[in-house]
């Protein structure tokens, strides 16, 4: 009878531990989940942030389509004094 009651005490144990484990992977994911949204937001603000520079030196943006743009930024990151700049 003893070897009874020790193996449920140590099923109960073990359910216990995998309960908490299970609780564990849980938390885990949930604040990779978090990071994933932060850093989200971070990058996404960055770019209206960058976007918004962007367009502060354009006339008229509105009028220019994004293949406008890309063609510009070509032209501009393409020159060799930008290549300079950007190296240092």
């Amino acid at each position: 009878m003893p070897d009874t009651s020790k193996l449920e005490k140590l099923n109960r144990e073990m359910e216990k531990s995998e309960k908490k484990l299970r609780k564990a992977i849980n938390d885990e994911k949930a604040l990779q989940h978090q990071l994933k949204q932060l850093t989200r937001k971070e990058r996404t603000h960055r770019l209206c942030t960058r976007g918004g520079m962007l367009e502060s030196f354009l006339q008229e943006p509105e009028r220019l389509t994004d293949d406008d743009v890309m063609l510009l930024l070509k032209l501009i990151f393409h020159r060799q004094d930008t290549q300079e700049l950007l190296k240092k």
